[in-house]
């Protein structure tokens, strides 16, 4: 087990990032809200799951242990692998989650790409005992940030299109949270994500 890498940032791309560690360049997937802040040649420490299949093996990164281990709780439900457990945790925060669960909210599950209303009631059922109580809190990200960061838009743009989406259906999104994201002295391209992401779900 793989608990965490810590590092430079040796490379970036929309759906991973390279972290150098001891000289080795450990490639991590990562969600877009992960990857946002991450700056090439800035340090990082991201906390870790490592999934093993007969043909590979995935590192898969998060900005805390509690986001870490949601995603592996998540996998214990039929039918969730690692790609839809982190488009979970890019839509909604681990607390959110939580919250979801508890008040059987199957709209907020079905906010995930991939996860329709039938799935959702499922994973409801799964997910009760599983997930536990909300902690009311959510720990604060473990990066260390970089100075001038690059627009929030285009930060989020490349976070949606890393996810899938269509260039122009991620520039949609990007003017659907605007207004949101004005009226923010700093963005947060997490919240902006999830929002963007709602926006979506609703246009299809």
């Amino acid at each position: 087990m793989i608990a965490f890498v810590s590092g430079p940032v040796a490379a970036l791309a929309p759906g991973s990032a390279v972290i150098e560690v001891g000289g080795v360049g450990m490639l991590v997937q990562c969600a877009p809200a992960t990857l946002a802040p991450l700056r090439i040649g800035e340090p990082v420490r991201l906390a870790t799951s490592l999934v093993v299949r007969e043909d590979s093996l995935t590192l898969y990164g998060f900005a805390n242990d509690d986001e870490r281990q949601t995603f592996e709780l998540l996998q214990t439900a039929s039918g969730i692998g690692p790609k839809v457990a982190q488009a979970m945790l890019a839509v909604h925060r681990p607390d959110a989650l939580r919250v979801a669960v508890q008040r059987g909210d199957a709209k907020a599950l079905t906010a995930v790409p991939g996860i329709g209303p039938k799935g959702a009631q499922k994973l409801l059922i799964e997910l009760k005992d599983r997930l536990g109580a909300p902690t009311g809190s959510v720990p604060a990200q473990q990066h260390v940030r970089a100075a001038g960061p690059a627009p929030w838009s285009d930060q989020l743009h490349a976070a949606l299109v890393g996810l899938g989406f269509a260039p122009r259906e991620a520039e949609d999104a990007v003017v659907a949270v605007t207004p949101e994201a004005e009226a923010q002295e700093r963005p947060d391209i997490s919240a902006l994500l999830r929002s963007a992401l709602r926006s979506r779900n609703r246009a299809r």
